[in-house]
């Protein structure tokens, strides 16, 4: 069963809208297996990863699987995507409980170490979606390029807010937004890579930095528009 701090736990959780007990077993089942195959593919890899592996893991019977998922890959992808929105919206949450006059800057601060804070807590899902997803076929990279088209729009509205307190900012172009998406996600790729998801945290601070020389500087050019 996923701990209560993951995720997919967090994500699923009943609610008073629920209408009863069925509908919670289902979403728990659900979160153990979209929290089982995290853990698989950390582990293991995607390519050698089975249905076998998620069900013995997430301790549900492959009739339960089916119930849910077409195969591996559809509970590969739906677990990416409910993990990438409760990690976005955790991200939103963080930031609307700051005062509505901060400046920009406080802000960012918060996101970041939202961000950076809720893959740290989850190791194994932030292995398996930032470095292993790139080897789980052609469906997992065009939900890669979605999923870094939210944390665009985030960073959308957080230029927006920037040049309404610095008018002198100027509007800041999409483009260098998606620049800097990729350029965050490789950072953090870099840095799985070479220590762990625990000491993210570190990170912070030069993604901060990076944020903020991109928003201040980016709204001085206007690029080019290209294609999506």
């Amino acid at each position: 069963m996923p701990p209560p701090d993951s995720l997919f736990f967090r994500a699923l959780e009943p609610d008073e809208g629920w209408r009863g007990q069925k509908e919670a077993t289902s979403a728990s089942q659900r979160a153990r297996m979209l929290d089982a195959i995290t853990h698989a593919v950390a582990e293991k890899g995607y390519s050698r990863v089975t249905v076998g592996d998620v069900v013995g893991i997430a301790g549900v019977s492959r009739r339960t699987f089916y119930e849910q998922f077409k195969d591996k890959e559809d509970c590969f992808l739906a677990a990416y995507a409910t993990g990438t929105e409760a990690l976005i919206r955790e991200m939103v949450e963080a930031s609307l409980a700051v005062s509505p006059d901060a400046d920009w800057r406080d802000v960012l601060q918060v996101a970041i170490d939202s961000y950076v804070g809720g893959l740290a807590a989850d190791p194994k899902f932030a292995k398996t979606f930032l470095v292993d997803v790139l080897g789980a076929g052609h469906a997992a990279v065009e939900l890669r390029v979605k999923v870094y088209e939210q944390f665009v729009q985030q960073y959308v509205i957080l230029a927006r807010r920037a040049a309404r307190q610095q008018p002198e900012i100027g509007e800041v172009s999409v483009v260098y937004l998606r620049a800097l998406v990729g350029g965050i996600g490789e950072l953090v790729q870099e840095h799985l890579l070479r220590k762990d998801a625990q000491s993210l945290p570190e990170l912070a601070p030069v993604l901060v930095q990076l944020v903020t020389a991109v928003i201040q500087g980016a709204g001085a050019v206007a690029p080019a528009p290209i294609s999506r």
